[in-house]
């Protein structure tokens, strides 16, 4: 049972996504002056794979125009192999009451397209319709990290695999900490704590948050101990067969947000109808909220948090094991039935060379999935990054478990800030985890 992606179509781009459609970058060197077209027909006689995904292409015919740290692996695609790739690009306008994720499920269940940039949620229905390619054999695969291993394998099979690893965590003030004596928060207790502290001191609202990334804050609760106690893959299982419950994971972490929210540490009522950063961002850079959550790639982005007035820093969510970062991540994929499939699959496997990965994690500076290739980050991203580094984590989607779980659990905090108990958020599991289970 699915929720429905229709409600969420504005969270394509404050989520996963995000982390895939950032600044433009330099054009590529390989190029010179060649008239390089990328959008071909095949009645060129050329070889052509088909791309869908949710960028917008510049006119390719233009000099000296700007790529994506995306397009730049397309670009080394094409010369090495020959090919051209056709971008199919998705719009609002051009699909009305569409979501991406509504307009790739019908594009790769109709064949339409040779390789998609996907979703956690549609990477995992379509993994489990057996319509994705496994792509544990590209010579790429070997390379990847264990996490990006986990999030997208689903019956075994490697189907979708990202050029970058989107990592959460809390954005903090550091000068507002040390002017209250405040030491970063490890735990639920010492976050607690340090907005008691905020809040004597006449900062009303602590944390600043909006509709789609509080879920973070249970994630980092229910699932510390599953993904780094040396058990994850029996516990998942056991999930999958229902003799352990969602809602008992996830209980601890709704219960921690319901007191924030009790205590006025979240204003609620705000937080429903914020769009990510839009809402909270404002308060965050005036120095009137101390803490607020964002995903990497907000750090760098200067239309984000990339030119705060103060020290910033970003740590992982507060939970038993300390600081900790949750992951999510979007990927290619290629349809099972792709019209050019070996094609399809080589252009994936240069995309996502080591070489190519570290064109685009040099540019975007992110997370590369490929644990041969580390990032240079910001001062303000190292403790983030070394949680990672050192494989500390836990995951917001993951494809191998039945329940769907960053939209599902979005949803139903969501149901939290509209004043649902948390009794009544666990129930929710329940009744989603007994529908995967007679699927």
């Amino acid at each position: 049972m699915r929720i429905n992606w229709k409600k969420y179509r504005m969270r394509l781009a404050a989520a996963c996504l995000a982390g895939m459609t950032v600044c433009m970058a330099a054009a590529c060197a390989n190029l010179g002056n060649k008239d390089h077209n990328l959008i071909v027909s095949e009645e060129e006689n050329e070889k052509v794979v088909n791309f869908f995904s949710p960028m917008e292409k510049t006119n390719p015919d233009a000099e000296n125009i700007a790529r994506s740290a995306s397009d730049q692996t397309v670009c080394m695609a094409e010369e090495k192999l020959g090919i051209k790739v056709a971008y199919r690009t998705y719009t609002a306008e051009s699909y009305q009451e569409k979501s991406y994720d509504e307009v790739t499920l019908e594009r790769v269940r109709n064949n339409l397209d040779d390789f998609y940039l996907l979703n956690p949620n549609t990477i995992q229905i379509l993994g489990e319709e057996g319509r994705l390619l496994d792509l544990s054999g590209l010579s790429s695969a070997k390379n990847l990290r264990e996490v990006v291993k986990t999030a997208n394998t689903v019956d075994g099979k490697l189907v979708a695999v990202p050029q970058e690893v989107v990592a959460y965590g809390l954005f903090i003030n550091v000068d507002l900490f040390e002017k209250y004596d405040l030491e970063l928060p490890e735990t639920p207790k010492d976050l607690l704590k340090c907005c008691k502290v905020f809040q004597e001191n006449g900062i009303d609202t602590p944390i600043g948050a909006n509709r789609w990334w509080l879920e973070n804050f249970v994630f980092a609760q229910a699932y510390a101990d599953l993904y780094n106690g040396g058990n994850t893959e029996a516990e998942i299982e056991a999930l999958n067969l229902g003799t352990s419950k969602y809602s008992d994971y996830m209980r601890p972490g709704f219960e921690f947000l319901k007191e924030l929210i009790d205590r006025g540490y979240i204003d609620a009522q705000k937080a429903y109808v914020s769009e990510a950063i839009d809402g909270e961002g404002p308060d965050f850079l005036a120095q009137k909220t101390p803490i607020v959550m964002a995903y990497w790639g907000a750090a760098n982005a200067e239309t984000a948090y990339g030119k705060p007035d103060f020290e910033l820093k970003v740590i992982g969510f507060p939970s038993s094991r300390g600081q900790m970062p949750v992951v999510s991540m979007t990927g290619y994929a290629v349809g099972v039935d792709a019209e050019h499939l070996k094609d399809a699959k080589d252009t994936l496997d240069v995309m996502l060379s080591d070489e190519a990965l570290k064109t685009y994690t040099e540019i975007n500076k992110v997370i590369s999935p490929s644990k041969n290739v580390e990032v240079e980050c910001i001062p303000a991203l190292k403790p983030l990054n070394d949680k990672i580094k050192e494989n500390v984590y836990v995951l917001g989607s993951n494809a191998g478990m039945k329940v769907e779980q960053w939209g599902n659990t979005c949803q139903i905090v969501r149901n939290l800030l509209n004043g649902a108990t948390v009794d009544q958020c666990m129930a929710e599991f329940d009744r989603l985890q007994q529908e995967s289970l007679s699927e």
